[in-house]
């Protein structure tokens, strides 16, 4: 059996996840706080919550710096290791893959597990990355090899890179909509910037079509700009955008490269600037364009052209389309 630990945070772990696990020959057990896919075929055991934490409790969250998230005397991270703890004993688990957790990592290897830690891009040079990433049996990259990398050789050595891949991989990229639509991706993970960012935007260029996809917002809004929060048909969306405008979260990248379609990309604030380095990387490779801060009204009518002339086909670069079968492929052969 391979266990798994699925990060809570936003929606891309999860999916990431249930695109590996539905390739693999192995069965894979899930450990995470966010609740299963509907289309989850093994073991899913919930975690209890270690996020919320009272302030008397967040003098030394770190550790002193060797951990990420490690707060003194909290119930639920007692509660969460000991559930880990005691499937880890059983013998059962082969194979630990973390995405992401520096603590968990170091927490399986403990019981002699080796562990895949899926990688993350960004600035991982501190002391608990460095530790986990040393430990790794591999680093799963799921990013494209040509995207520069500041690694040491030793990670290098041990990474396999996947190419972005999504839930959508498997469903061939068609282009259904026939007019100036911009969709918004507006994700969980968190943005910078607000409604008013994005409304502002859509009153200055009144001639496209802007459909929001994330949290719901209710109020009375322009005639050109609809909230429509937070939608199952997430494919669709894509195929009728002829702009996409999203965060550069992993999980959304993925899905607008699946879709191939033109993408404005906003990079968010993130530790170790993670989402800054994918938007770098994805300037400097001419395939999506950039705009490290949400554009001004005025600026928007130029970024569209760009959009529209770079275009969607540089995303096979990015997504070739079996990043999950590689991914599966590893942990099958490692896991035996």
């Amino acid at each position: 059996m391979i266990g798994y630990y699925v990060h809570h945070l936003g929606s891309g772990h999860v999916n990431r996840a249930a695109a590996i696990a539905a390739r693999t020959e192995t069965t894979v057990a899930a450990f995470s706080t966010s609740p299963p896919p509907v289309d989850w075929a093994g073991p899913w055991i919930g975690l209890p919550d270690d996020a919320t934490v009272p302030d008397q409790l967040l003098s030394d969250v770190t550790a002193g710096g060797t951990l990420h998230w490690a707060p003194r005397r909290h119930e639920g991270l007692r509660a969460r290791m000991g559930i880990l703890g005691d499937h880890l004993a059983r013998g059962e688990i082969r194979l630990m893959v973390v995405d992401v957790s520096v603590e968990v990592s170091m927490f399986a290897r403990l019981y002699g597990i080796p562990v895949i830690v899926v990688g993350q891009p960004g600035d991982r040079s501190d002391r608990p990355h460095r530790v986990a990433y040393d430990m790794a049996e591999r680093l799963l990259a799921p990013w494209p090899e040509f995207v520069a990398s500041n690694w040491p050789k030793r990670w290098q050595e041990k990474t396999v890179h996947l190419g972005a891949f999504s839930r959508f991989d498997d469903r061939a990229a068609v282009r259904t909509g026939s007019g100036r639509r911009i969709v918004v991706m507006w994700g969980s993970g968190g943005l910078d910037i607000g409604i008013d960012d994005i409304r502002r935007a859509a009153k200055a260029n009144p001639d496209w079509q802007w459909d929001v996809l994330g949290p719901a917002v209710t109020r009375a809004d322009l005639p050109n700009l609809v909230w429509h929060g937070w939608v199952d048909d997430v494919w669709s969306r894509l195929g009728a955008a002829d702009i996409v405008v999203t965060h550069a979260g992993q999980n959304a990248i993925a899905e607008v490269a699946a879709a191939r379609r033109p993408a404005i990309v906003v990079p968010q604030n993130r530790p170790h600037d993670e989402q800054h380095a994918t938007a770098a990387a994805l300037h400097d490779s001419g395939i999506g364009v950039v705009a490290t801060t949400w554009p001004q009204p005025e600026e928007w009518p130029s970024l569209l052209d760009r959009a529209i002339a770079v275009g969607g086909a540089g995303w096979s670069r990015w997504s070739p389309g079996d990043g999950a079968q590689r991914a599966a492929t590893v942990l099958d052969e490692l896991a035996a």
